[in-house]
């Protein structure tokens, strides 16, 4: 077993869940972090009618700086427009009706806090996954933690690090492959292989 401290994301890109769900790794959360701008904190990437398309949840900037008391904004209805971006982007993909209900309860959540957004849905994915994995919450921030650090390791401005197989897309005849989307692309578009598609992505 090896300790992984990961960040946590806003519907996750499908590396995330590789390093999450691996059996070998034991993982602590952050959220102690100061909450960095820009990122898959509070954003994730679909592939829509156009190509990559970013969906931001808007952030109620109150003068914290720990990512534990980011809190959410509800003064624009993002909510409806992330779901409804969600639905045009996947219902002509092979398993989005399977999985709509459950990923409707998502955007049904009004959490205050971004953290516990984000593990909620994280926990929705697992529930689709049919995967239950266990982690912890780290009690407070270590510039150089014993684990390994996954805190930068995702970037939502660079292409993945990650090496991955191409998959059937909605939209790839028009753009082609797009890697390392959110694990929404991939369930959706490989329903119950996702697993198994997981496993077998390498870190390069």
């Amino acid at each position: 077993m090896q300790n992984i401290l990961l960040p946590v994301f806003y519907l996750p890109p499908i590396s995330w869940f590789s390093v999450f769900l691996d059996a070998e790794n034991e993982v602590l959360f952050e959220q102690f972090e100061s909450f960095p701008k820009q990122t898959y904190r509070s954003r994730t990437n679909i592939f829509g009618a156009n190509g990559k398309l970013t969906l931001i949840i808007p952030i109620s900037h109150n003068g914290n700086r720990e990512f534990k008391d980011t809190e959410i904004s509800y003064r624009e209805d993002w909510r409806s427009l992330h779901w409804k971006s969600i639905k045009t982007a996947y219902q002509g993909s092979p398993y989005f009706e399977f999985y709509e209900d459950k990923l409707k309860k998502i955007y049904e959540l009004e959490e205050k806090y971004l953290l516990n957004f984000n593990l909620k849905v994280i926990e929705i994915l697992q529930n689709i996954l049919k995967t239950e994995k266990a982690h912890s919450l780290n009690v407070e921030y270590i510039k150089n933690p014993e684990q390994i650090n996954f805190r930068e390791k995702f970037s939502a401005k660079s292409s993945s690090e990650f090496e991955m197989g191409e998959y059937y897309q909605t939209f790839s005849d028009k753009f082609g492959f797009l890697k390392d989307l959110t694990i929404l692309d991939l369930i959706c578009n490989k329903g119950p292989e996702s697993l198994t598609y997981l496993k077998n992505i390498k870190q390069s």
